[in-house]
């Protein structure tokens, strides 16, 4: 749990990464933005060379735009979870399904920790944020540094429709502090969410990350579009080299979904990650 301990040994290295970003020139190449364009839709990537420190963007608007985090919220709201204990253990501790039928076949099961990341099981996550409650959330993301920190709209909403958000600069500086444990928060929490995140073999690389998906109702569309917005956010390892990323992109068809992952291994290629 946040207590003076983490806050003395860790706001340095928890700050400094975000603020690196704002004040760092990022290396814009515009071409992996063809990416998109040969998908059919369009969309942003960033991404953090941890070995040579280099950031790399497709554009230099997009890549700063705030919107909903989505289910890629599932990330720190696993971290509070193990670092409060309302999680225990991430294999043992059972989530009951609540028997209402929803539209996707996976949510409708018991469900643990591990299993309900890999599945992006909303309920469960709603669940888990009411168990730590508003004002626990609260000092977790202002101490995460997370988005605008903003948890207005309902304990159990405000990612999905409420008045979160993040923009792919900093979730690539959230994840960062991620990868290398240093958050505000226990160690354990941070390696066993480290270890539940999905992982996706690449070749000789491998690729750790967090899906999110935006409905077509968002209220934060970027430049007036209204389509539904995907996200995916997370780091690949080639080697002893990572590379965090985000890409977010317009959800314009049902394959644009499969899209995310397709465009990320694209872009993380071109820039030498995978």
């Amino acid at each position: 749990m946040i207590h003076r301990r983490h806050a003395l040994g860790l706001i340095a290295a928890a700050v400094v990464p975000s603020r690196a970003f704002a004040d760092t020139a990022p290396e814009v190449r515009e071409s992996l933005l063809k990416h998109f364009i040969d998908e059919g839709t369009a969309g942003t990537f960033a991404a953090f060379k941890t070995d040579d420190k280099r950031l790399i963007v497709s554009d230099g608007t997009r890549t700063r735009s705030a919107i909903l985090p989505a289910s890629t919220f599932k990330i720190p709201n696993s971290i509070v979870a193990l670092d409060t204990g309302v999680v225990a253990d991430p294999d043992k501790d059972v989530f009951k399904w609540d028997g209402i039928t929803r539209s996707i076949p996976d949510w409708n099961k018991d469900h643990t920790l591990r299993t309900a990341i890999a599945a992006s099981a909303v309920p469960v996550y709603q669940e888990i944020a009411r168990r730590i409650g508003a004002e626990r959330m609260q000092k977790y993301l202002d101490a995460f540094d997370y988005g605008n920190r903003n948890i207005g709209g309902g304990i159990d909403r405000f990612w999905l429709t409420g008045d979160l958000r993040i923009s792919p600069m900093q979730q690539i500086a959230f994840v960062d502090k991620l990868r290398r444990g240093v958050l505000p928060a226990s160690k354990r929490a941070q390696e066993l969410t480290r270890d539940i995140l999905t992982l996706t073999k690449a070749g000789d690389s491998i690729i750790r990350a967090k899906t999110g998906l935006i409905g077509v109702d968002d209220r934060t569309a970027i430049e007036g579009a209204k389509a539904s917005l995907g996200w995916l956010v997370g780091w690949a390892e080639k080697g002893g080299a990572q590379t965090v990323f985000a890409l977010n992109l317009d959800i314009r068809e049902p394959k644009h979904t499969a899209s995310r992952m397709t465009i990320a291994q694209q872009c993380l290629r071109d820039i030498g990650a995978i």
